[in-house]
């Protein structure tokens, strides 16, 4: 959140979920959060990497995480 309010991926996720809900039809969610994270987490993975370059140590500092986390969730993923 900015000072100003939510950011624009924080809205886009807010439009997400909210179109989710429509197509659920009154069915309960289940396992939400693990579906949001997933979602969110393997393109945040690709598009960090990309950007430092495919250095696993220099993306791990730019994401606030141990590298050797990192390594887990790029194979988990099968992002190299």
């Amino acid at each position: 959140m900015t000072e100003h309010g939510p950011g624009p991926l924080c809205q886009c996720i807010e439009r997400a979920l909210e179109q989710y809900f429509r197509q659920l039809q009154g069915e309960a969610p289940s396992g939400l959060y693990d579906l949001v994270l997933a979602e969110v987490e393997r393109p945040l993975l690709e598009a960090v990497m990309n950007y430092a370059g495919s250095n696993q140590s220099r993306a791990a500092r730019y994401l606030g995480i141990n590298r050797n986390t990192l390594r887990k969730k790029l194979v988990h993923y099968g992002i190299e």
